[in-house]
């Protein structure tokens, strides 16, 4: 094969088949994860030194050469060859040209199979909390215009049918806490990822004096693994990463829904900035919400990132199998399009316009009151199930054009002028009462608790901003 050997090139005859190097070649991926490959080795070659596996000088040799390869793949300038079958393979092969052979000591004690697994776990330590920090940026944008939708009021809905009324801000609190606990989901996993695998070896660890608390400690994971088989032949940290991101990507999709409806001419209780819309190619009148509907598209994406992945790890045997080559393009996938779409989703809602006028008319609907008049007879000692026939009759009755329910309730003898006036315009909003429900006493002490859960999320994920 042209461009330099294999690194197990030794033990075969021949070179491999063209075939075989184009369909298990990863360098067209896992390319990104060349900064964690580095810092990988260059804390193997510290720990090499430490044992005294290899001298001062080589170490300082190698040193040198990985710092050169850190800046010529910072600079782009890096060339590859077609011997770089991963880009664990491109580094020592440019390491080796740089250092001689004291580059060619580079793998010394190391398998690719924990050196992937664990720059990939580097990766996922930076990547997942940089999109909690997304999460947290979105949730900070439902906050502001929670407090500045102060008493503006819609229909909140059940069966997409309309229900009671609930104050805006309360509806937009409701995703702000979903998204929450999204960001403790991302947190807690990154506990299970913070653990070196480095030192496992291809499966067993070696006979070399090597001490991987000294890598793990070099790298800045909280721990290093207790079992080599497990450390290189388990991957459900990645897959727990892609449910967390799949998740995040669900609720995504529920906001991008409401937008999608809330902005029709059917609903109207939003306006799209014409930044976060786009026009279409045949119809000049058009804006439409492509963010909103990708959000709920690419969830769909995620989801086959997930089960794809769950599907590759089923009833693989212990250690290390090639199927898990196959872990990195959905979580590079699902990484990267969970990050595009918070920072879309972001602005979209920063920059939307309510029609609180809209909102408040279907609100004011005059059968979201109907619950306040059942509970107001039961207040007077009707039981629940008989208040409910009694209203429902009433809604039967103004639904066939016998009256408004106003109407119909003023001259009802179990009802009358007083619970008529639950029905006037913007009174049941107010009447929502109970600790985390949508009336004004509730959604005020509701704002300073969620206030308070954000800045706790937001110093977890940003500790020097906290």
């Amino acid at each position: 094969m042209s461009g330099g050997n294999t690194l197990w090139h030794g033990r075969f005859e021949g070179g491999p088949a063209a075939e075989l190097m184009a369909y298990t070649e990863s360098l067209s991926f896992d390319r990104r994860l060349w900064a964690d490959d580095i810092a990988g080795s260059v804390a193997h070659v510290l720990g090499l030194v430490k044992a005294s596996i290899i001298s001062e000088h080589e170490g300082a040799s190698v040193l040198a050469a990985l710092e050169q390869v850190a800046d010529e793949m910072g600079a782009g300038t890096f060339v590859f060859v077609e011997a770089d079958e991963d880009i664990h393979t491109a580094v020592e092969r440019r390491v080796t040209e740089l250092a001689g052979p004291a580059g060619a000591k580079l793998h010394t004690g190391r398998s690719r199979n924990d050196q992937s697994a664990t720059d990939v776990r580097r990766w996922l330590k930076r990547e997942l909390m940089a999109v909690a920090g997304r999460v947290v940026d979105l949730q900070h944008v439902l906050l502001d215009r929670a407090v500045a939708a102060e008493g503006v009021y819609l229909p909140g809905y059940t069966h997409l049918q309309r229900a009671q009324p609930v104050l805006l801000a309360h509806h937009l609190l409701a995703h702000g806490w979903a998204l929450g606990r999204d960001v403790e989901r991302l947190l807690d996993a990154l506990e299970r990822i913070d653990v070196s695998p480095l030192g496992a070896g291809a499966l067993a660890g070696s006979s070399l004096p090597l001490d991987p608390d000294v890598t793990a400690e070099a790298l800045g994971f909280a721990a290093r693994f207790e079992n080599s088989l497990d450390a290189v032949g388990s991957r459900d940290h990645i897959a727990e990463a892609l449910f967390v991101l799949t998740l995040i990507g669900l609720n995504l999709s529920r906001i991008g829904e409401e937008i999608v409806l809330w902005t029709t001419d059917e609903f109207g209780f939003a306006k799209l900035d014409d930044a976060y819309a786009t026009g279409s190619s045949m119809l000049p009148q058009k804006k439409n919400p492509d963010i909103a509907e990708l959000a709920r598209g690419k969830a769909g994406r995620l989801i086959g990132d997930l089960t794809g992945f769950l599907a590759t790890m089923k009833g693989l045997p212990l250690s290390y199998n090639r199927d898990y080559q196959e872990d990195k393009e959905p979580l590079f996938d699902a990484v990267d399009q969970i990050s595009l779409a918070l920072g879309a989703v972001t602005g979209m809602i920063a920059t939307t316009k309510w029609v609180p006028d809209r909102m408040q008319a279907a609100a004011d609907a005059e059968t979201t009151s109907a619950t306040d008049l059942a509970e107001w007879l039961v207040q007077r000692g009707t039981p629940f199930r008989d208040a409910h026939a009694i209203v429902g009759l009433l809604v039967r009755r103004t639904l066939a054009g016998e009256g408004s329910l106003r109407d119909l309730v003023a001259v009802h003898e179990a009802l009358g002028p007083d619970a008529a006036a639950l029905v006037a315009p913007g009174v049941a909003v107010k009447r929502r009462t109970t600790k985390g429900g949508a009336g004004p006493a509730a959604v005020a002490a509701q704002l300073e608790r969620f206030r308070a859960k954000l800045a706790e999320l937001s110093a977890a994920v940003a500790p020097d901003l906290g």
